[in-house]
């Protein structure tokens, strides 16, 4: 198998910069019921400071800015951080620090709320989790988001797209893991919490209150739309020329020969702690 490192490292996390502008086009809107309970669980109110983790293009930032936070957001990549300056300058209270939130020079016990949203897994938790602890005041919250594909086991085109990933994907990367349906109940167990976040309990980090919800989402997607998306995923831009073209060429045909469209049935999390 191949070596794919700690998961973690700065090169990687960078990748995202190389296609900012589809990144925020084609990656998944996090619902807003997910937000609400944010709200609820933190007591949000105006003037209240909060940090995000890996912005990206900020696909989860609008609802905090909207709320009243002030929200600075640290992100790794110079393009990314570019982008959401422009995408939010019309909102005074925000701010961009470039840097790995490991490297990040930032006062602590200052901020209301810590989240990140489908980035935490490229943080180093054993810094991560500790740093986020001393960052927060008393009473303070952090807010774990993240979104995971429920494979559609027994359905024709899914068992036609996973067969082109045996071929070109699993050839390449050399593995015998293949995705597995799971009850919704399962994304509560610690060794999800481990492959989601890269850490087994929040409570282990002194963190109080721990809660974790999830929500069904369905997308449907284009043909055109599912490559773009698979585009932004590391593993896949990770794969040789070869086998990443011969992977999208495939999948995109299975999906003409079914109509056109792919749906995709998502269950997102959301993680929550606090500061006691």
């Amino acid at each position: 198998m191949r070596d794919t490192g700690t998961g973690w490292e700065l090169d990687k996390r960078k990748h995202f910069d190389e296609f900012v502008v589809n990144y925020d086009k084609i990656r998944p809107e996090y619902p807003g019921e997910l937000f609400e309970d944010i709200f609820k669980y933190s007591e949000s109110e105006k003037g209240k400071k909060a940090l995000e983790i890996g912005a990206g293009t900020g696909k989860a930032t609008t609802p905090f800015l909207d709320v009243g936070y002030d929200v600075t957001t640290v992100e790794v990549g110079a393009n990314m951080a570019k982008f959401l300056l422009e995408k939010f300058k019309g909102y005074k209270e925000f701010n961009v620090i470039v840097s790995a939130f490991e490297d990040a020079l930032l006062e602590e016990e200052s901020y209301d709320l810590i989240y990140a949203a489908s980035a935490f897994h490229w943080v180093d938790a054993e810094i991560g989790c500790p740093k986020a602890f001393r960052l927060l005041k008393n009473g303070g919250t952090i807010a774990l988001l993240r979104y995971n594909a429920i494979p559609a086991d027994g359905e024709e085109l899914y068992e036609e797209i996973q067969a082109v990933y045996d071929k070109y994907y699993y050839s390449y990367y050399k593995s015998n893991t293949r995705p597995v349906r799971r009850s919704k109940e399962e994304f509560m167990e610690s060794s999800k919490i481990i492959e989601g976040y890269g850490f087994e309990d929040l409570r282990r980090y002194g963190f109080r209150d721990v809660l974790m919800k999830l929500y069904d989402v369905t997308r449907m997607f284009s043909a055109d739309e599912y490559i773009a998306f698979l585009d932004t995923l590391a593993d896949h831009r990770s794969l040789s020329d070869g086998h990443r073209a011969a992977l999208y060429t495939g999948i995109k045909e299975a999906i003409l020969r079914h109509g056109g469209c792919h749906k995709v049935d998502y269950v997102f999390q959301l993680y929550m702690g606090r500061k006691l």
